[in-house]
């Protein structure tokens, strides 16, 4: 089982940045896929990106493609979630996520199997 602590969300302007990261527990986070995953007032969860266990694969939901970066480092149980260009749309509580079964990325729209608690972006106009 691995834990998942979310950081990084905020206020921030449209046409801004944010970085989130996410700390995993475990000695075995490189074996796991990570993902994000966002939840807006009265809307559901919804797949932002997801990552492969090396780091090598990336898949990202339309929405973030082009301004959302996925990115991993193993050797510090972390993953990350650059975002730019930020609208006002992308306010929302984001979730870490991850996964031990290797499926192809795509596959991952749904859930995956551990989740963080969440971290607010709130992006304003």
């Amino acid at each position: 089982q691995v834990q998942l602590v979310e950081s990084g969300g905020g206020l921030v302007q449209a046409g801004g940045s944010l970085r989130l990261s996410c700390a995993a527990s475990g000695r075995t986070f490189s074996r796991y896929v990570m993902g994000w995953f966002r939840q807006a007032p009265g809307k559901e969860r919804e797949f932002v990106a997801a990552i492969s266990w090396g780091g090598l694969g990336t898949y990202y939901a339309d929405s973030g493609k082009g301004r959302f970066t996925i990115s991993r480092d193993n050797a510090k149980n972390t993953v990350y979630l650059q975002m730019n260009s930020l609208k006002p749309e992308d306010t929302a509580v984001y979730y870490c996520a991850a996964d031990a079964r290797n499926r192809p990325l795509s596959l991952y729209y749904n859930g995956m199997d551990y989740w963080g608690k969440g971290t607010l972006v709130t992006v304003s106009s």
